[in-house]
């Protein structure tokens, strides 16, 4: 993944999650209001239903406003004229607080007009655990009235807090979320780190196999050639056994070297136009030599005569000789395969059929994931990293063409390659667009 693309993932992660953050902030603070004037308002009116109960009780009339006064957030006094009976005053506030569904603790305290002080009542609880936690008794006296009584509500807080359970729930979700987002963004950058110095290991370490493969080629051609190496038959063959072997070798690297490039994403295609009924017998004339030694044989039918493409040769001849090889080399005794190329429908139809041991279905969408092996235990017949399928699918994207594989295991495997016959019509600069998206979402799906 490239440092623009994940820089972008964690600027809109940021600007989301703040946007989130925002958005729970007002809500928690409005629903703290909600709640605060809904516990102001249920106070208030409880207050004065109970003055009015009193005035009634006294049969004396209650004063003309300011019956009702809030103090502070949690303590309010009640302006009543006419004595106060400190247990009809419990009996009254707690009836009309359950009333109207205040089930707050609550203390009061009466004005004694020969003392000039508040005398302190009695404190009302619901829970009588929560009075050891509360400082107890401050219910400061109101100069401007004779007769009332001061109400104060000790766990007012605790009591809003409790109504705010949902919301506070939330945040605490929102919290994981932003704790996982900032430990999904560590694991990223951490993981996109150690992936490049393998990537640059892997580069660097293929770049230094080119000099000793070249120079193994070059020792090898020159022991070929030799007349002495030639009339030994012992020693001919060995130096061809180094010549192919380094060959196979040699293409392996070029291999890797090509998929970095392409996941750099400074590959390109140099592409030209090709005969392909040329491009393709060649092909099938190359590898039936290899079948034959092999005791095996190779059916062909290419029916392309006049068809031209534009596509890159190099990679074109490899991706087809990477497939036959595989269909050799995951053959049962003798390789029996089936080499076809015709035009149908508008497009060219390459299909390249074995009857080996196949492939379990359950593996088949998986076959062209780099490095990707059938399990096989700790013993692999066939010797291979996986990339051969990968580099296969990377072209056939690059050049805008469809794959499909068909298979099961002991029924052999059959590979179509699906070319458009106006592929050549293609820029090089749509096919590098759709190469990029193709291997940026494999990347990104992979990541996740």
């Amino acid at each position: 993944m490239k440092n623009s693309t994940i820089f972008r993932v964690i600027v809109l992660g940021a600007l989301a999650i703040i946007g989130i953050i925002a958005m729970q902030a007002y809500w928690v603070v409005s629903t703290w209001d909600i709640n605060e004037e809904e516990f102001d308002k249920k106070a208030s009116l409880a207050l004065y239903n109970v003055a009015c109960e009193l005035a009634n009780l006294n049969d004396a009339p209650l004063p003309q406003r300011n019956i009702v006064n809030r103090r502070t957030s949690n303590y309010y006094v009640v302006n009543i004229e006419s004595e106060i009976d400190a247990n009809i005053l419990e009996h009254f506030l707690q009836k009309e607080l359950e009333r109207l569904a205040l089930y707050a603790d609550f203390e009061y305290a009466v004005f004694d007009c020969t003392t000039n002080e508040m005398v302190y009542g009695n404190y009302f609880t619901y829970k009588p655990d929560k009075k050891q936690n509360l400082e107890l008794g401050n219910l400061p006296k109101y100069d401007q009235f004779t007769y009332y009584f001061g109400v104060k509500f000790p766990s007012r807080s605790g009591y809003l807090f409790g109504k705010m359970q949902l919301s506070i729930f939330f945040s605490v979700i929102l919290l994981l979320t932003i704790i996982f987002f900032a430990f999904s963004m560590f694991v990223i950058l951490r993981q996109k780190s150690l992936s490049e110095l393998q990537k640059d290991f892997i580069n660097n370490m293929t770049h230094e196999f080119k000099t000793p493969i070249s120079t193994i080629k070059i020792s090898a051609d020159v022991f070929l050639n030799n007349t002495q190496v030639q009339s030994d038959e012992r020693l001919f063959r060995y130096a061809s056994i180094v010549r192919e072997q380094n060959q196979r070798l040699n293409n392996q690297v070029e291999k890797v070297l090509q998929l970095a490039k392409i996941e750099r994403g400074n590959f390109e295609l140099k592409t030209e136009q090709i005969p392909l009924q040329e491009v393709l017998q060649s092909i099938v004339d190359s590898t039936a030599l290899t079948v034959e030694k092999l005791g095996g044989v190779l059916q062909s039918n290419i029916q392309v005569e006049d068809t031209v493409i534009e596509a890159d040769r190099l990679h074109l001849t490899n991706i087809l000789h990477n497939l036959l090889d595989n269909a050799i080399k995951y053959c049962r005794e003798k390789p029996e395969i089936r080499f076809q190329a015709v035009t149908a429908r508008g497009q060219i139809r390459i299909s390249i059929e074995d009857c080996g041991i196949g492939i379990p279905k359950e593996h088949l969408h998986k076959v062209f994931e780099k490095f990707y092996r059938i399990p096989t235990g700790n013993v692999h017949k066939v010797k291979g990293f996986g990339l051969g399928l990968y580099y296969v699918k990377s072209i056939c994207d690059a050049h805008g063409w469809r794959i499909r594989m068909a298979s099961d295991t002991g029924e052999g495997t059959q590979v179509l390659i699906l070319i458009p016959e106006e592929s050549g019509a293609l820029s090089a600069q749509l096919r590098m667009w759709w190469i990029k998206m193709i291997l940026g979402l494999r990347r990104l799906s992979a990541r996740t």
